[in-house]
């Protein structure tokens, strides 16, 4: 399991001229499995994504299709971790 959390280096109206692009690079990993959950951090100065991956070269090849990291609008810092607790048995089934 990993958590990518992103920092904008672009200042906000940059960002979101590449929003849509990003949803839709999220939504279409959503659809493969890839990842878990995603939200912008508050205040707005990036965001999180928990990613499914076998390994950290997985998740290099996700990021690397993000428009953000395409168009250098974030920087990446990759948490890998593995979860031995959780608040629901079901999740289990999802990790």
């Amino acid at each position: 399991m990993f958590i990518a959390i992103l920092t904008y280096k672009k200042p906000l109206s940059e960002v979101d001229n590449y929003l849509s692009a990003h949803r839709e690079y999220l939504a279409k990993h959503y659809a493969i499995g890839d990842f878990i959950t995603s939200g912008p951090q508050i205040p707005r100065i990036g965001g999180v994504i928990m990613i499914k991956a076998n390994n950290r070269e997985a998740v290099d090849a996700i990021i690397s299709e993000d428009p953000f990291h395409i168009n250098d609008i974030a920087n990446y810092q990759i948490v890998e971790f593995t979860p031995t607790m959780f608040c629901n048995e079901e999740l289990k089934t999802i990790l």
